[in-house]
């Protein structure tokens, strides 16, 4: 049981098909040069849930910087990314995560079983203008409080 599987498995319950590695549950946000959605979703997601919740994000093709619009977006709601960068994503980074949302990162995502895999089909911030970045952010902002529901963790207030 130590290689990846062929495929994701998408849409059954978080209940159903994770079993945390540990007490506290591990999500991992991927994207292609992880400098924007998955920088704001895992901003997101620290925000919400404190310490209840290990976040990580990485991108297949790590881009030099965090899109400047991504971290502005943020910044309008109090949610500070500047001191973060993009990171590769390993396979370790993988197996050490109880959720794994893949945002556009195509077959680059390598798949372990046991894992849970959602993909979240968001517009793409790169090159767009902020009026254009802030419903993506928002979209974000909704689909990280129904995960949160699902993992059993309060929204922090």
């Amino acid at each position: 049981m130590g290689g990846a599987a062929t495929g994701p498995r998408r849409g059954s319950s978080l209940a159903e098909e994770v079993v945390p590695v540990s007490d506290k549950p591990s999500v991992l946000f991927v994207c292609v040069h992880n400098a924007g959605r998955s920088q704001m979703a895992a901003g997101l997601l620290a925000h919400l849930a404190g310490d209840r919740v290990e976040v990580r994000s990485a991108g297949s093709e790590p881009a030099e910087s965090v899109n400047p619009v991504a971290v502005a977006a943020m910044a309008e709601i109090g949610i500070d990314i500047t001191g973060e960068r993009p990171k590769v994503l390993t396979a370790d980074a993988v197996r050490s995560s109880d959720v794994v949302i893949t945002m556009g990162c195509g077959d680059a995502c390598p798949v372990f079983p046991g894992k849970r895999y959602l993909d979240w089909e968001l517009d793409d911030p790169a090159g767009q203008p902020i009026e254009k970045v802030r419903p993506v952010r928002e979209e974000i902002r909704r689909r990280i409080e129904g995960l949160l529901a699902e993992l059993g963790v309060p929204v922090r207030g």
